[in-house]
């Protein structure tokens, strides 16, 4: 395997591609690890990022790791919605870390600008995650170095530090320009590109969070397909087209129950919950499912009998059921996340990430 000189935490965006390009400058080799998850993350560009950006870049599944961390809850808290920036950082830092030796590195290399974010960014923040990564002297964020005190790695020679810069705050001017200098025409758009930061992700994932006993990947994979209800811990998750469909095939597991009206075109819908399921939770799991089949509506007000067919494990049985909306099961809303979420703060920390 080839050597190189330091990794970089890529994300995709601007100023992760020009701490790597700023480094590539100064005749150093770089290694860049995209770290993925169900929130975060696009393995799927990485070709395309590499062709245009001239970058040698590969991905990493952080999903495992990112649940587990959300599980055991962030040491420092969440953001302004479900977003846990600086546990996150440290957690991606502390993997970047740890693959120093398969790539023979000498240095990690981040692309934060001091005070373009008001949670993860701060002077202070930025030393924590340092500590908490266990990365001190080996880490070098090239775009705000000359603002921060000097690394080992640039004590010691292996990067010129009159190269690199002291950008600061939240304007990109100065990263525009630089992007122009490397001859860089496709800018990504700003932003951190988290789906956590967003309250209408957050009413999906914080559900999983604080509902089932121990939520997974998988969990988490499953919460962002198709429309979410929740009736106490029993969850429902109904497909809005073959897409939803196709990913809930690689999502179910043995446990689940499998919906599906039976002799009515209609959506897939899976039940998952940490407890099993009682006779009442599935019949009212079903009436919704069949209640967006508008064919096995108008059966059902023409006095048809209407079946969904639900499958556990293998065994299949027929409900019959009345289509309605009138539910138990209720989409989750933004306001329930951040009214739990809000109560978890700690007072005095500041979460406008």
């Amino acid at each position: 395997m080839k050597n190189y000189d330091g990794i970089a935490l890529f994300s995709g965006g601007l100023d992760s591609i020009l701490a790597a390009r700023l480094l590539m400058e100064q005749g150093r080799s770089i290694k860049c690890l995209h770290f993925f998850s169900p929130f975060f993350g696009h393995p799927g560009r990485v070709e395309h990022w590499q062709e245009i950006y001239g970058l040698d870049i590969t991905a990493v599944d952080a999903g495992e790791a990112f649940a587990d961390m959300l599980r055991r809850g962030p040491e420092y808290g969440f953001g302004s919605a479900m977003n846990p920036c600086v546990d996150c950082k440290i957690l991606m830092m502390r993997m970047a870390r740890e693959r120093m030796e398969e790539y023979g590195a000498k240095f990690l290399v981040s692309g934060e600008v001091l005070g373009q974010r008001p949670m993860s960014q701060r002077r202070d923040t930025l030393n924590v995650i340092r500590r908490d990564a266990d990365v001190r002297g080996i880490l070098l964020r090239p775009l705000c170095a000359k603002l921060l005190d000097p690394t080992q790695v640039e004590e010691e020679g292996l990067v010129d530090r009159s190269r690199l810069l002291g950008m600061n705050g939240r304007g990109r001017k100065e990263q525009l320009a630089l992007a122009e200098h490397f001859g860089i025409t496709e800018i990504p758009t700003p932003g951190g590109g988290c789906k956590l930061t967003e309250k209408e992700n957050t009413r999906r994932f914080w559900p999983v969070l604080s509902r089932l006993a121990a939520p997974d990947v998988n969990d988490f994979r499953l919460a962002d397909v198709g429309r979410q209800f929740w009736y106490e811990d029993y969850w429902l998750t109904i497909g809005r087209h073959k897409f939803d469909n196709e990913i809930y095939a690689s999502l179910i597991r043995g446990n689940d129950l499998h919906f599906k009206l039976a002799g009515f075109p209609g959506p897939i819908a899976l039940g998952r919950s940490s407890r099993p399921w009682d006779n009442d939770a599935v019949q009212k799991a079903a009436s919704l499912v069949a209640s967006y089949s508008p064919k096995a509506c108008k059966a059902h007000e023409e006095g048809q009998r209407v079946f969904v067919r639900v499958t556990q494990s293998g065994q299949s049985s027929l409900v019959e059921i009345s289509p309605s909306r009138e539910s138990a099961f209720r989409e989750p809303a933004w306001e329930d996340a951040r009214d739990a979420l809000h109560a978890l703060r700690k007072p005095g920390r500041e979460h406008n990430e």
